[in-house]
């Protein structure tokens, strides 16, 4: 028999899961900015670089909605310690990558093993904190969720620029082990968790493998492949709708699924799914837009770009401790409702930047998005898991994470789509007022081409020269405007989920003890 085991203390626990946590969403962003290193150090195009994120996010997506599955089948513990290792050696063998195949299939493991992190290490954090504190420990895990991602560009270009793009995967390797020496030392499993009782579902995993997969990975090629013009995405999108449908049945009718879909049963819980689903639209959506416009239209090297996103970071840096103080205080449904209302404000805020925007401008609505995410996802994690059982904590946690990656897919998927589509609307509809016999069009013709001749063009080459700016001009107005379009479009989003925050129920803490009941 075992001794008695140690008792840490929640915050040992908090900064132990936390290290793990980190490393594997800060994977998520941090390869991004190094894709075109990537793709000329091993040979390949940037169209085929790309799959060394969509196949990490696609295994991702297919191992988070099971992992409390797999906590209680193998122990949660020996899981834990099992994907921090693996990650670590995943991360290592990707960094000494020789060809873009090798590369892909280490990130497929890392998605694998890296998975499990965040829902393990939210489940052990709501569980190792009394209901009352649970929105400081919130807190500190949504610093990682929430400033990872932000972190992420800013570090990889750093260390691309600096050093190489081995290093975006080499910095890995002092996190995990870290973070596989704390686990060892101060997490064990709950009592309730019985390893291997649970018989196997082949059917359940199977099916939500293929789905989630087929699912996924659409989303990520949608608008390379013109969407549903291509017979990829349409095979794609029938293996996701078959896949998740047939899983969704089977886990209904199963005795033991792989994933209890019962929970929904519980309205504040689904509210707070659908809600962190879309929280995750609008997060992940941001992130593609604001890197592309300081970059292609605003002149930004890709470090400049990284530092000018990281207000957002320092917003939810701000706002994440003061909430989680405030979360025994305040009714935690009201920050959330702000949270919506900011990053609404925000977005449409951004949705008037210009050509000509500053360094201040572009400073000022990130950072106050960043105190509005602050506003979001703690209130949120807390409120949505306040009236589940310790014992369900794995599988709601697990369904929590996959539908905010699988939010963050639809709106990086969406935002790339309004950008090319509106991109090229609206160049058609500004093309069709710029003629050749209106007085503004001949005078900013002959300015163009008077400043090459001066330049030392002949006057040929100068007609030629005039014609390409002014293509080029009205090309750059037109990507704007698409940009404008796109961060309108993420307010309405935010705006809409407003209304939700409303169906979802108190804390039992802020009910005070009588409904509070014993799990």
């Amino acid at each position: 028999m075992q001794g008695p085991r140690p008792t840490p203390s929640p915050w040992t626990i908090a900064i132990s899961v936390m290290f793990g946590t980190f490393m594997v969403v800060l994977d998520t962003t941090i390869v991004n900015v190094s894709l075109p290193h990537i793709a000329g150090n091993l040979s390949a195009s940037i169209e085929e670089s790309t799959w060394a994120l969509t196949s990490y996010l696609a295994a991702n997506a297919i191992i988070l909605p099971i992992t409390g599955w797999l906590a209680n089948y193998f122990g949660r513990r020996r899981l834990l310690l099992l994907s921090v290792a693996g990650f670590t050696v995943a991360s290592l063998l990707c960094g000494l990558a020789t060809s873009l195949p090798i590369l892909v299939l280490w990130r497929i493991v890392q998605g694998l093993t890296g998975g499990v992190m965040q829902p393990l290490s939210q489940a052990i954090m709501l569980e190792a904190f009394e209901p009352k504190d649970r929105g400081k420990a919130m807190a500190f895990f949504g610093l990682g969720v929430v400033v990872a991602p932000v972190l992420g560009p800013v570090l990889g270009g750093w260390l691309t620029d600096n050093y190489s793009w081995r290093w975006v995967f080499y910095v890995n390797l002092p996190f995990g082990i870290i973070a596989f020496m704390m686990l060892r030392a101060y997490i064990f499993d709950p009592p309730y968790i019985t390893r291997g009782t649970a018989k196997i579902d082949y059917w359940g995993i199977g099916l939500l493998a293929i789905g989630i997969a087929a699912l996924q990975i659409g989303l990520d090629q949608g608008q390379q492949e013109d969407w549903f013009s291509s017979d990829l995405i349409v095979t794609l999108a029938a293996a996701a709708v078959i896949g998740l449908g047939g899983f969704v049945v089977h886990a209904l009718l199963a005795r033991d699924p792989v994933v209890d879909l019962r929970l929904f049963r519980e309205p504040t819980y689904a509210t707070g799914v659908v809600l962190i689903t879309a929280m995750g639209f609008g997060l992940y959506g941001s992130l593609v837009l604001m890197p592309v416009l300081l970059q292609t239209l605003l002149g930004y090297p890709a470090l400049q770009a990284g530092y000018a996103m990281a207000p957002r970071g320092l917003g939810s840096l701000v706002a994440m401790p003061v909430v989680g103080l405030l979360m025994n205080r305040t009714d935690p449904r009201r920050m959330l409702g702000l949270g919506f209302l900011l990053n609404a404000v925000t977005m449409y805020w951004m949705g008037w930047l210009n050509l000509q925007a500053g360094f201040w401008d572009i400073f000022w609505p990130q950072f106050v998005q960043g105190i509005g995410l602050g506003l979001l996802f703690v209130p949120l994690t807390t409120v949505a898991m306040d009236r589940i059982a310790a014992k369900d904590m794995g599988h709601a946690t697990s369904m929590f994470n996959l539908l905010r990656n699988i939010g963050g897919a639809a709106g990086i998927a969406m935002i790339q789509t309004v950008l090319a589509r509106d991109r090229q609307e609206h160049f058609n509809v500004l093309g069709a007022h710029i003629s050749a016999y209106t007085p503004s069009t001949q005078l900013m013709f002959q300015n163009l081409r008077s400043t090459f001749v001066a330049r030392g063009s002949d006057l040929a080459t100068a007609t030629d020269r005039a014609h390409a700016a002014l293509f080029g001009m009205v090309q750059k107005q037109a990507a704007m405007l698409a940009f404008i379009d796109g961060f309108k479009f993420l307010a309405v989003v935010f705006l809409l989920m407003l209304p939700l925050v409303f169906l979802m129920r108190k804390p039992r803490h802020h009910e005070g003890p009588a409904a509070i009941v014993a799990e």
